[in-house]
C-alpha cells in the first residue's frame, strides 16, 4: 500500500462520504473507497439514476437520484463534487466539507506535479510534457482534465513518479493546494455561463498558483502576471519579447540563454500558438531531460484530435477539424495556421462572448466565412451591420452543421482549406466538442460518397 492508499484511508476513515455525481470521476472515487477505506456510510447523489446492479453497488450504498439530490449535502461529513457538478449553494451556506479527488491526490503529491490550466492549449500541453518525459524514459502518469482522473492513477505511483496533470477551472474552483510546477497558459473569455464574470472565471483559474511555496515555480502568459503570485514565475509570451521566455520565428529565447530551434519542418503541431506551446514544454522539460530526447520526442508527437486536425482532402478541398475553438482567439489561430485557408466554419451555442475582435480580424483576412447556430447568427449580424467590414458577399449563414459543410464544398475553391474552429461552445447542439468533431468528420467522408455516387450518376 503506497501513501496514497493510507492517506485516502485516514482521510474518511469513519467519515459519511457522499460522492456527489457518478460519472467518469465518481466511479474512480468509488472503486478507491471500496478498495481502501472504511467510512462510516457511502452515499451516491446525481441528477441522473444510477443502476446499482450496472455499477456492482452494494446495498449499503445510499443511491440519491433526481432534482432534488443536492439537498442532501449537509447530512455528510465530506462531499466529493465531481468537476461537471455545479453547486446549488456557496460554500458558507454547507456545513459539510466539500473535497474532490483533485484536492486529495494533491494533498498527498503536490511535489512531484507539474499542473497546466489555461483556456485554450492545456490538453496539447499537458500531453506534450508527457510524450517528451515518457518517450525519455521518465517515470511519469498523465491524468487530470485530460480524461484520466487521478485517483485511476495513484496505486500506481512511487516517491519519484512525475504527474503531469491537466486541470480545468471547474476543478480548480475550490482547490486549497497548487502543484510545485505550475503552468498558466492563456486567459480568455469561457465558461461566463457559468461564472458570470471574467474575474469569477480567473479567480477560479487562480488555484493553480495561489497555494504554491516561494520555492515552487509558476510558468505563466507574461499578460497575466499579477501581484498574488508567491512563487517564482517565469514569464513566457510569443509576443513580448521582454518575457524570460520569447518565441518567435520558430526559435525559443530563454534567459537562461538555453535556447532552441524548433525543427518546424520536421513536427505535426501547426501554428504559432503552437511553438508557445512547444516553449513552455521545452522550459519545463530542459532540467528534466536531454534537448536530443525533446527534439527526438517532439517530432513523433501526433497533434491531439480535433485541434486543428487535418482530416482529408475531399473534393479538392483540405478539411480541418478545430472543434476544440471556443473562443475568438483560437479561430484567429487557426485562421493563421491553416495553409492556404478559402474557408472558416463558426458559430454554436451563445454563451454571451464579445465577438469584436473576430469581426474585426475577419474583415480584413480574404476568407470565405459561413456562420451557424446562435452565436453564428450573431456574428452574421454584426458584420452585417459593420461599416468597415470588406466585402460582405464572401459572409453567409447556414442553420446547422451539416448545411454549412454542404455550403463550405460548393464555395471552396479547389486548392484551398476548409476549417471548423466555431469560437463558440458545442453544448445544446452536441454533447461536447469532440462530439461536434466527430460530426464534422462523418459529413466531409458523406461529401466524397456523394460525389462518387453523383459521377456514377453521370
Amino acid at each position: 500500500m503506497n501513501k496514497f492508499c493510507e492517506y485516502i484511508k485516514k482521510y474518511t476513515e469513519g467519515k459519511t462520504v457522499c460522492i456527489l455525481g457518478f460519472g467518469r470521476e465518481g466511479k474512480s472515487t468509488w472503486k478507491i473507497l471500496e478498495k481502501y477505506c472504511s467510512p462510516e456510510a457511502v452515499a451516491i447523489a446525481d441528477l441522473n439514476p444510477v443502476d446499482r446492479e450496472a455499477n456492482g453497488l452494494p446495498g449499503s450504498v445510499e443511491l440519491i437520484c433526481g432534482k432534488d439530490y443536492q439537498k442532501c449535502l449537509d447530512r455528510f461529513d465530506m462531499v466529493f463534487k465531481s468537476p461537471g457538478i455545479v453547486l446549488e449553494k456557496s460554500l458558507p451556506e454547507l456545513k459539510c466539507m466539500i473535497t474532490c479527488e483533485t484536492q486529495v491526490f494533491f494533498e498527498v503529491y503536490r511535489e512531484q506535479i507539474i499542473g497546466i490550466t489555461g483556456t485554450k492549449g492545456k490538453s496539447t500541453v499537458t500531453s506534450l510534457i508527457y510524450h517528451v518525459l515518457h518517450e525519455s524514459g521518465v517515470d511519469c502518469r498523465i491524468a487530470g482534465n485530460i480524461g484520466i482522473p487521478v485517483f485511476d492513477i495513484a496505486e500506481g505511483m512511487n516517491d519519484d513518479t512525475v504527474v503531469v496533470c491537466e486541470l480545468s477551472c471547474h476543478q480548480l474552483e475550490y482547490m486549497t493546494v497548487s502543484p510545485r510546477s505550475a503552468i498558466f497558459l492563456n486567459l480568455y473569455e469561457e465558461h461566463l455561463d457559468h461564472y458570470g464574470t471574467m474575474e469569477n472565471y480567473y479567480n477560479a483559474k487562480k488555484n493553480i498558483y495561489l497555494h504554491q511555496d516561494v520555492c515552487d515555480v509558476l510558468w505563466c502568459n507574461s499578460s497575466i502576471v499579477s501581484d498574488d503570485m508567491p512563487s517564482i514565475v517565469v514569464t513566457v509570451s510569443n509576443t513580448d519579447d521582454s518575457a524570460d521566455v520569447y518565441v518567435e520565428n520558430g526559435v525559443v529565447w530563454d534567459s537562461d540563454d538555453e535556447d532552441y530551434e524548433i525543427p518546424t519542418d520536421k513536427i505535426k503541431l501547426l501554428g504559432t500558438h503552437n511553438h508557445y506551446n512547444i516553449a513552455i514544454a521545452w522550459d519545463v522539460c530542459k532540467d528534466l531531460v536531454e534537448e536530443e530526447d525533446f527534439t527526438k520526442a517532439l517530432c513523433s508527437f501526433d497533434p491531439l484530435a480535433h485541434r486543428l486536425e487535418f482530416v482529408d482532402t475531399v473534393r479538392g478541398i483540405r478539411w480541418y477539424d478545430d472543434s476544440i475553438s471556443t473562443a475568438c482567439a483560437t479561430a484567429i489561430s487557426a485562421l493563421q495556421s491553416v495553409p492556404k485557408v478559402g474557408t472558416i466554419l463558426i458559430g454554436g451555442m451563445d454563451r454571451g462572448i464579445d465577438y469584436q475582435s473576430l469581426v474585426d480580424f475577419l474583415s480584413g483576412f480574404d476568407v470565405r466565412v459561413i456562420c451557424m447556430e446562435a452565436s453564428g447568427r450573431r456574428v452574421y449580424d454584426m458584420i452585417q451591420a459593420s461599416g468597415s467590414f470588406s466585402n460582405k458577399e464572401r459572409v453567409h449563414y447556414a442553420d446547422h452543421l451539416a448545411e454549412a459543410v454542404k455550403l463550405a464544398a460548393e464555395i471552396t475553391p479547389e486548392g484551398m482549406s476548409c476549417v471548423m474552429s466555431p469560437a463558440a461552445a458545442s453544448y445544446g447542439i452536441f454533447k461536447n466538442f469532440e462530439e461536434r468533431g466527430d460530426a464534422f468528420k462523418k459529413l466531409v467522408n458523406e461529401l466524397r460518397t456523394k460525389n462518387y455516387e453523383l459521377r456514377t450518376r453521370n
